[in-house]
């Protein structure tokens, strides 16, 4: 089991005393994850479509599926003098590895001008700078394994004023599972000045579990330890309540038609302007969503899989179900 669902279960016997209380937690653990649902739900041929982050991106565009513009690949080291032409005419923009995972490597740029190019924490840093992390990209600085890799440009998320005081620096994404095609679990992560502003748990981000009924917050945790405001902005994090709810599960079961996987975890970012976009698709959805909503996994999943090939639903009949059957309130 991972690190954060290992102390939640010690604080969950601790409160309980037997250790026979677990069960009725529900408590999906790391074995149970990977033998009866990843590798039992997702072929593995399918897997480079996910960890492929260029590979996603094609597919959601062929689907139809809203994602951040794509401002261009460099895929060769001789490519990187052409840095400063593809980003030219964009004031912000994110530069990412393609094959990357937890947040390594990816640099977001919010704005330009004389004096260079500024990072969300303030930071200035020259072409020169930026030419440099796309070579360590594409040298397997940040990819698994360590593997060459190839660099993506991105259009920069202007994220929702309704998330001003309950991010820091970063950009809030919105982590679904879905298990085939119902949104069974939800959490937002929230960046903080541990995690260097990414959204990353493992790093000192917030979880807040969500509502699926509503989007409402149901519990918030960093470092595995129940909180009510956000470490740097003091935003009372149970006031949080994520907008455009239902349009956002539609985008996220529309991502097991396009994927083909049957338990996949969907990071959802809400831009200003287009809504509910997709960020990218993990095929290995950690466990830490089960610590930020206080609730286990494992009864949600059986409920769908008792459902079996007799419910044929359509995506918004899947919506609907789980919004019914898995709504909780705070």
């Amino acid at each position: 089991m991972s690190g954060p669902l290992i102390n939640w279960l010690r604080d969950v016997k601790h409160r309980y005393v037997h250790p026979s209380r677990l069960a009725s937690k529900g408590v999906l653990g790391m074995n149970r994850r990977n033998i009866s649902y990843i590798s039992r739900y997702n072929p593995r041929h399918l897997y480079p479509l996910v960890d492929d982050k260029l590979q996603t991106k094609q597919i959601a565009l062929d689907h139809g599926v809203t994602a951040p513009d794509l401002i261009g690949v460099i895929r060769e080291q001789h490519e990187v003098g052409d840095l400063s032409e593809l980003i030219a005419t964009y004031p912000g923009f994110c530069i990412k590895p393609a094959h990357g995972s937890g947040g390594k490597g990816i640099l977001v740029i919010t704005r330009n001008d004389e004096n260079g190019y500024h990072k969300a924490n303030g930071q200035t840093v020259s072409l020169s700078d930026l030419e440099r992390h796309v070579s360590n990209i594409l040298a397997g600085l940040f990819s698994l394994g360590g593997r060459a890799d190839v660099a993506i440009i991105e259009a920069l998320i202007e994220f929702d004023d309704c998330f001003t005081g309950f991010t820091y620096e970063g950009v809030p994404d919105t982590r679904v599972i879905v298990f085939k095609g119902f949104p069974v679990m939800a959490m937002m992560r929230l960046s903080t000045s541990d995690s260097n502003g990414k959204a990353n748990l493992h790093q000192g981000a917030v979880g807040v579990g969500l509502n699926i009924g509503d989007g409402s917050a149901l519990r918030a945790v960093q470092f595995d330890r129940r909180i009510l405001l956000h470490p740097d902005t003091g935003t009372n994090l149970h006031s949080l309540k994520v907008p455009h709810w239902e349009q956002l599960l539609a985008l996220a079961v529309s991502c097991y038609e396009m994927s083909g996987l049957g338990y996949l975890g969907t990071d959802i970012v809400l831009d200003r302007h287009k809504g509910p976009m997709l960020l990218e698709l993990n095929a290995r959805p950690g466990l830490s969503i089960q610590v930020a909503n206080g609730e286990g996994l494992l009864p949600r999943l059986r409920q769908v899989e008792a459902l079996g090939h007799k419910h044929k639903m359509t995506a918004q009949q899947r919506v609907d179900f789980a919004r019914e059957h898995f709504s909780r309130k705070l």
